[in-house]
């Protein structure tokens, strides 16, 4: 049986998939970096991850798309711009062949990143 990778880093990740796939992750990896500048890298679940106080977003790289979790929850208008992309969990499926909507993957951080900080404000 063939081992799988351990990854340790997003650049680990990264490496991994096709030259192609590599550039949309890094763009993805870009907006969300800007957009929660509060947030640290790390690698969750062997996915590429964002949290600040815990994971709030996963993103990984498919055959023939990206995927994007967990669900926005909280957000109704956000969620009905999302419909097109959300699979019957809600999580996110952009596929490779369709140009990537960076500015909804934006606002998705946003959403997810306050999404889970009042998750963890609200337990404190």
């Amino acid at each position: 049986m063939k081992e799988r990778l351990k990854f340790v880093s997003m650049d680990d990740y990264f490496a991994s998939v096709p030259t192609e796939t590599k550039s949309v992750l890094e763009e993805i990896r870009k907006v969300i970096k800007t957009t929660v500048p509060e947030a640290t890298e790390t690698i969750s679940y062997q996915l590429p991850a964002f949290k600040h106080n815990k994971v709030f977003i996963f993103f990984a790289a498919f055959k023939k798309h990206i995927g994007i979790y967990p669900p926005v929850k909280d957000d109704s208008s956000l969620k009905k711009m999302l419909a097109p992309y959300a699979n019957e969990k809600g999580n996110l499926k952009f596929p490779l062949n369709q140009p990537i909507p960076y500015e909804l993957i934006r606002r998705v951080a946003i959403a997810l990143s306050q999404q889970y900080e009042n998750k963890v404000t609200s337990t404190k």
